[in-house]
């Protein structure tokens, strides 16, 4: 048998012996819903900071992202800023949420959101929310899993065949011991994710030739690019402006990623910690202390450190490295053919899995010199893919258990059958994600788009309950009905049902921005017109305790218009319509003579707001306190809101 395939199978067990044991660990652990569910509210600090970072930063991060790099280049690179606004939405919720959910008793985000505003059509949005999320967001995970081990097994294990087999583990340890057994394993995958991209990062930039040559050969890119922004510059190196009025995003000219696309864009990765899920870690941990060291330290700076380089060596570097073969007839002297025997030949858009398969031809260059490395990394993917699966299961699992059968038709239910229909409830998700993605991929890519963008629409819903007690729960409810409608029709499963008067992301604006501008709108007007006074003075009860426990120390109030300014600045020059001032601002993308730091403007300027970016999350989370409790007792009213009484 092949060195590499005994190695792959090697670390692949010594990996699943290990997520099987936390399974069985937390087994015997949970013994409440609250146990299974949340973890008992009593995740340590480590423990929540490693595994919120491997849920936020998935398998798309590992295999998809160095694809798109390659494939859009550094214009699509500002993606890469998802490693702030991704825990920029934690900043802005999680704390106030963990709060609530201390003092009320809260396991879901359903529970919390029909408690404040005394509805259950709200309870059920946010399970629709969570499942459709879940459910393709998982499939594409899993399908990525098994087309990678597809590729590394030389076709000798089927894509469906390895992602069933692959997903009956992560079903395994999630079903069998809920979250805490979900965030322990999300300790080892984070660790295993970072590394894997560090490692190949490495082995990219050493094949290419050093740093140097990595930018000597962007150099080259651009100049060979017949894609050009409307300023005569390579799609490669820099944005095609700040908006482009066409009907869909995909056709603008010199590619999609204006400064408008890219910071709806990343407002539909804010959905991520925005998302049912993330309001489920929130709850699940002993206190807040956790949230911003994961919030700034892991995310912003460590994620953001591996994002804005070592993905940025594996994307950019395999056009030297033999998977584009336009790149290595006109430079055949500065192209090493490294990638070319696993891609037989054929250019990597051409080949049957495209920029997806980047990630697992670079991993397979190590064959022949270090077998066991090959191992060790395709065990790094797989558990990247399944660290953010592994948490929706779990959490939409509860929400089916808690908000739709124990709610609307279980009411006394134990605490031992609570644990067994969420164990039904992870099957259902799973069984789900694994027909859409075995029986249509294309259904699968289409209902993948609207996940994160779903996610997005919880925003008015989480700042009602977190800081706005004058949006009502006609505003919010009917506001998230018409954000997700919104977000379908601005999709591209939208032409599919028929709505063909625009394309995908008009206006190069994603989903996410369209949805929100009309879900957000939608919220404020018909709030304005459904005031209640009995209505406000029921949610002003949360609100009071708030104030009370996480409002800002007076000595630093003068400095809110300063945290305004700072994050107002950041999103508009980092990764909004200001960003196109990165274009040029350290050089002339066509004359790489006058790139000022010996690389292209455009990456030396998104360095640049990555840095100003993780001291905006500290100046946030940290200087003001938005993710930091003062010492004060909160007093709990109630374990698990309607669990009173109940036999464990």
């Amino acid at each position: 048998m092949d060195a590499k395939i005994v190695w792959l199978f090697v670390f692949v067990i010594l990996y699943w012996v290990y997520c099987i044991y936390w399974g069985i660990r937390g087994a015997m652990t949970s013994q409440t819903a609250s146990d299974y569910f949340i973890a008992g509210r009593r995740l340590s600090l480590w423990v929540f900071v490693l595994a919120a970072t491997a849920t936020s930063f998935s398998g798309w991060t590992f295999m998809g992202h160095p694809g798109l790099l390659y494939r859009d280049g550094f214009q699509y690179a500002y993606a890469s800023f998802y490693a702030i606004t991704i825990p920029f939405t934690g900043v802005m919720f999680l704390k106030r949420q963990w709060m609530l959910g201390k003092r009320f008793g809260f396991v879901t985000p359903g529970e919390m959101l029909s408690h404040y505003f005394k509805s259950d059509i709200i309870r059920i949005l946010v399970v629709l929310v969570a499942l459709c999320f879940s459910v393709p967001y998982l499939g594409i995970q899993l399908r990525a899993s098994g087309f990678l081990f597809n590729v590394l097994t030389d076709g000798a294990l089927g894509v469906n065949v390895g992602m069933w087999l692959l997903s009956a583990i992560v079903f395994i340890y999630v079903a069998s011991g809920g979250l805490r057994a979900v965030a322990y394993v999300d300790t080892l995958q984070c660790v295993l994710l970072a590394l894997g991209i560090i490692i190949i990062g490495i082995i990219a930039l050493n094949l290419v030739g050093g740093f140097g040559s990595l930018n000597e050969g962007i150099a080259n890119l651009a100049a060979l690019d017949q894609k050009r922004t409307p300023d005569d510059f390579s799609h490669y190196i820099a944005i095609p402006g700040v908006i482009q009025f066409v009907s869909s995003g995909p056709s603008a000219v010199g590619g999609a990623w204006t400064g408008i696309m890219i910071l709806t864009y990343m407002f539909a990765l804010m959905g991520i910690q925005s998302s049912p899920a993330f309001s489920m870690w929130a709850f699940s941990n002993t206190d807040p202390k956790p949230f911003a060291p994961q919030q700034v330290w892991a995310s912003s700076l460590g994620i953001g450190f591996i994002l804005f380089f070592f993905t940025a060596f594996q994307g950019m570097g395999g056009h030297m490295l033999g998977a584009d073969l336009a790149y290595m007839t006109a430079y055949p002297d500065a192209t090493s053919n490294v990638l070319g025997a696993g891609l037989q030949g054929k250019d990597l858009m051409d080949s049957a899995g495209k920029q997806g398969m980047l990630v697992p031809q670079l991993i397979r260059v190590m064959q022949e010199t270090a077998p066991w490395l090959v191992g060790l990394l395709s065990v790094c993917a797989l558990a990247a893919m399944q660290s953010t699966g592994a948490a929706y299961m779990s959490t939409a699992g509860a929400m089916l258990t808690r908000d739709l059968l124990k709610h609307f038709m279980m009411p006394n239910i134990t605490h031992q059958q609570q644990k067994t229909f969420g164990r039904i409830g992870v099957a259902v998700i799973v069984l789900a994600a694994l027909v859409v993605a075995t029986t249509s991929t294309d259904a699968l890519v289409l209902l993948g788009g609207l996940a994160v963008a779903f996610g997005f629409q919880m925003w008015p819903s989480l700042l009602a309950v977190c800081y706005f007690p004058w949006l009502t729960r006609a505003g919010i409810t009917i506001g998230l009905a018409v954000g997700m409608v919104v977000v379908v029709c601005t999709e591209t499963i939208g032409q599919n049902l028929g709505i063909t008067a625009w394309g995908r992301w008009p206006w190069t604006i994603h989903s996410a921005g369209w949805g929100i501008i009309f879900n957000l709108g939608t919220a404020v007007l018909v709030s304005a017109m459904t005031q209640n006074k009995a209505e406000y003075e029921h949610k002003m009860t949360f609100h009071n305790f708030l104030a009370e426990h996480a409002a800002l120390p007076a000595s630093k109030r003068g400095m809110l218009p300063v945290a305004w300014i700072i994050t107002l600045v950041w999103f508009f020059f980092g990764i909004g319509p200001g960003a196109v001032l990165g274009n040029t601002i350290f050089g002339n993308p066509n004359d790489a003579a006058t790139w000022l730091f010996g690389m292209p403007s455009i990456w030396a300027w998104q360095i640049l707001w990555w840095a100003l970016g993780v001291f905006m999350m500290w100046f946030l989370a940290y200087k003001m306190e938005m993710s930091t409790l003062q010492e004060s007792e909160i007093e709990v009213l109630q374990e698990d809101i309607g669990d009173a009484h109940q036999e464990s």
